[in-house]
């Protein structure tokens, strides 16, 4: 345990805090230079990066693909958060909350943004008409799985991921107080599946697309290093199930690399412009060309 804290009256920011991320955090809004963001040839011109939140997209916009969706075409240009893009005026324009992933969509009048990976989800999905049940009362179960994600994710990024991972020194309260709230969430997901084939029940929605980048990243250990035999993944054997259903996917396969800016070689698709950018731009593919 680090010594007692006591908190001044008035907090104010400390630009050497913050850790891993203190280049990036501040406690104000706005943008912090003029950058002007790139578009495409596609109505669809996504602004990411390929972190959890940043696949949920790309992978419902690969599945809209498969299932024969051709508007649904896209651009996906990187937003490398480490360096502040998403500080630039053009990317503040598109999200004034500065996160990442945001959307543009030019082929409606005038275009529309949109932002927050949730609304981005529902967006298409309507748009589209897939991937949302109709019916109400699977709607309403997608919908209400989709806001669990989003609600509960933050305490396994931001939360665990952060003391586990990130944080510049470990801390035993923070670790047990978020590893605790995980391994619950991780319990409601298992006793989900256990009863359904999909999170919200017998069919892909994007309530699956939402929670696997987060939780099946984690089951698959794929997300920090050492979490997964931490946490025990492999208990939640209907979690692992699901994980790895969803991670045999053709589309998810394609989506989950793109923006991807680590990991592996082969698993990095920087910018996605056109479907064989799979084949031909992958990073191991442009570094080996030179």
């Amino acid at each position: 345990m680090t010594d007692s804290y006591t908190p001044p009256r008035v907090w104010t920011w400390d630009k050497d805090n913050g850790g891993a991320f203190a280049n990036i955090n501040r406690p104000v809004a706005g943008a912090t230079h003029d950058k002007a963001l790139p578009v495409g040839k596609h109505p669809l011109q996504l602004y990411s990066l390929g972190t959890p939140n940043g696949q949920k997209v790309t992978i419902m916009l690969e599945e809209l693909l498969a299932a024969g969706h051709h508007g649904a075409e896209y651009d996906a240009w990187l937003i490398n958060i480490g360096e502040g893009d998403q500080f630039g005026s053009g990317f503040v324009s598109v999200n004034p909350n500065s996160k990442i992933p945001a959307l543009m969509d030019h082929s409606v009048s005038p275009p529309q943004r949109v932002f927050e990976s949730g609304a981005i989800l529902v967006y298409l999905a309507e748009k589209f008409g897939a991937f949302l049940p109709t019916e109400p009362a699977k709607r309403t179960a997608t919908l209400s799985w989709l806001f669990w994600q989003i609600g509960s994710a933050p305490l396994l990024g931001g939360g665990f991921g952060h003391f586990f991972a990130y944080a510049p020194e470990k801390i035993e309260y923070a670790i047990n107080r978020y590893t605790m709230e995980v391994k619950r969430q991780f319990d409601v997901l298992d006793r989900q599946l256990g009863e359904n084939e999909y999170v919200a029940g017998d069919e892909f929605t994007i309530a699956d697309i939402a929670i696997w980048p987060w939780y099946g990243g984690v089951a698959l250990d794929r997300t920090y290093v050492g979490a997964g035999e931490f946490l025990d993944v492999q208990s939640y054997a209907n979690v692992q199930r699901w994980a790895k259903q969803v991670d045999a996917r053709p589309a998810v396969k394609r989506g989950r690399i793109v923006n991807r800016a680590n990991g592996p070689l082969e698993e990095q698709l920087h910018e996605r412009h056109d479907a064989s950018d799979f084949d031909t731009k992958t990073q191991d593919k442009v570094e080996a060309a030179g």
